[in-house]
């Protein structure tokens, strides 16, 4: 067990010396995960245990919340998943439309981070209005400064 977390915390350190390269503006947050913007699209970042040997990075991204989650919008994010080269898009248990991706970690370069980063920025980017014209809702940044405003009127 702790040779895994020995893993996930060199994985990690690794994360951040990239972002700290390429994307200096990166959040880091107290559970270890990171997110940082790409264009409108925000990515996250978490490093995760995978097996003895090797660490995971997960790459999400938010597309769209609120779609109306119907047969069609699912065939079609069914059909794009065979399309895309990696990654998959998917569903979040509030029905949150998402892009992700994994890579092993250990081994990870920084010419694979920066261009995972920029693949899942730029499909999230790419899909997420196609989503809404087809299933209605908001992409992810519409609905974060629906958040904020929120926020802002509560204080």
């Amino acid at each position: 067990m702790e040779e895994n977390q020995e893993m996930i915390d060199s994985t990690s350190q690794k994360v951040r010396e990239y972002l700290q390269e390429i994307y200096p503006d990166f959040v880091e947050f107290e559970d270890g995960s990171f997110t940082m913007q790409e264009g409108s699209a925000t990515v996250s970042i978490i490093v995760r245990p995978w097996h003895q040997g090797d660490s995971a990075v997960e790459f999400t991204s938010h597309l769209v919340s609120g779609a109306n989650i119907t047969p069609e919008l699912m065939r079609f994010l069914l059909t794009k998943n065979v399309e895309l080269h990696f990654g998959a898009l998917g569903l979040l248990f509030d029905d949150t439309i998402v892009y992700s991706h994994t890579l092993p970690g250990c081994d990870l370069s920084r010419k694979e981070f920066e261009a995972t980063v920029r693949t899942v920025a730029t499909i999230a980017d790419y899909y997420d209005n196609e989503i809404v014209d087809m299933a209605g809702g908001k992409v992810a940044s519409e609905a974060a400064e629906d958040i904020n405003r929120e926020l802002e009127s509560m204080s």
